[in-house]
């Protein structure tokens, strides 16, 4: 990796960011609020990189989100970046997240409050959606890409393969792919 340009952004800034987006994320949908905030609205990454990001952060072990703010750190400013930006997105939101848990003891049998929280879980689960859309409208380039992606999603989802498998057969059968057009400069469609 390059030293970052000068116009990359601080790390005060990736903090800032990052626990903007971890405090404002409810429910899941974090890597949605990701792409608008670091793509769409600060320009940081253009979205190819984003979605790249996200795609290696899937396939790292641990918190899919965790993985990404550590990626868009280290693009932003190597090591430090990686860091400010993983304490970004996991220490504001862990406070939140302790206070919450101790008053929600208090009002969890409230009725009002589990309706609140199943229309925060279904806001969550469209911008999660709307994220994967955007990735597989990105991945789904070229008949064989998109035929991994379709049987990737028919394996999980209509079949109810175990995740770990397909992952394990289909990622080295899509790396293959992406080397073979790589290494034969198969232009992409």
């Amino acid at each position: 990796m390059s030293p970052p340009s000068s116009g990359a952004p601080t790390l005060r800034a990736i903090f800032l960011a990052f626990s903007k987006i971890g405090l404002t994320s409810f429910g899941g949908g974090v890597s949605g609020w990701m792409l608008r905030e670091i793509v769409q609205r600060r320009a940081w990454l253009s979205e190819q990189e984003f979605l790249s990001g996200l795609a290696l952060a899937q396939a790292f072990p641990g918190v899919n989100v965790v993985n990404l703010a550590i990626w868009i750190g280290f693009q932003m400013r190597g090591g430090r970046g990686a860091l400010v930006a993983a304490l970004g997105i996991v220490v504001p939101p862990m406070a939140v997240a302790i206070l919450l848990a101790a008053a929600f003891s208090s009002v969890g049998d409230s009725h009002s409050v589990h309706i609140a929280l199943a229309g925060v879980a279904a806001a969550a689960i469209g911008m999660s959606l709307q994220t994967g859309l955007r990735a597989a409208r990105n991945a789904a380039r070229g008949l064989v890409r998109t035929l991994i992606l379709a049987v990737t999603f028919a394996a999980i989802f209509f079949w109810r393969l175990p995740l770990l498998w397909v992952v394990g057969a289909m990622a080295p059968l899509s790396i293959a792919v992406a080397w073979f057009r790589v290494r034969h400069e198969v232009p992409q469609p």
